[in-house]
């Protein structure tokens, strides 16, 4: 069991490399389809995997973008982490909708604010809709996946 959790978990990191592959061209660089395979894995897997998958697709996006916001991007993996853990923790109890809307509100309006005193408020305000757009994105991929392993899931143990 615990070398199927593992194959799960490095399949889902190998996925957020992928996806951090594909860039939202609008603003920064690192903005990219990296945690899809985090939500999922927070389905999958739970917390602590999914965390661990955020973190590592963001600092991988990051380095593919050229880290424009240099040893910033430290502090973005950090959010990344535990924002997945708080979904991961809100899914483990079943509440799939709330869940979808914390990484949304997260992801695309918490996670930027520290930025408003960090650089500054209006490239919080020009980052925004890329971010909120791809926080979109990746949530739409997550929840269609996620609702195919639920059938398979269900079919397979019932």
């Amino acid at each position: 069991m615990m070398m199927r959790r593992l194959t799960f978990l490095v399949m889902f990191v190998s996925l957020s490399v992928i996806g951090s592959l594909i860039k939202i061209p609008f603003t920064i660089g690192s903005i990219a389809l990296d945690s899809a395979p985090a939500v999922v894995a927070a389905f999958l897997l739970g917390p602590t995997a999914a965390a661990l998958v955020a973190c590592i697709g963001h600092i991988v996006s990051a380095l593919f973008g050229g880290f424009p916001l240099g040893p910033f991007h430290l502090l973005i993996a950090c959010e990344m982490a535990a924002l997945l853990y708080i979904v991961g923790l809100l899914i483990k109890k079943g509440w799939l909708v709330r869940s979808y809307i914390c990484f949304f509100v997260g992801n695309a309006c918490i996670a930027p604010l520290p930025f408003v005193w960090i650089i500054s408020p209006a490239f919080v305000l020009s980052i925004f809709p890329s971010l909120a757009f791809a926080t979109a994105v990746n949530l739409a991929i997550a929840v269609v996946v996620s609702k195919a392993l639920q059938r398979v899931w269900g079919e397979r143990h019932a």
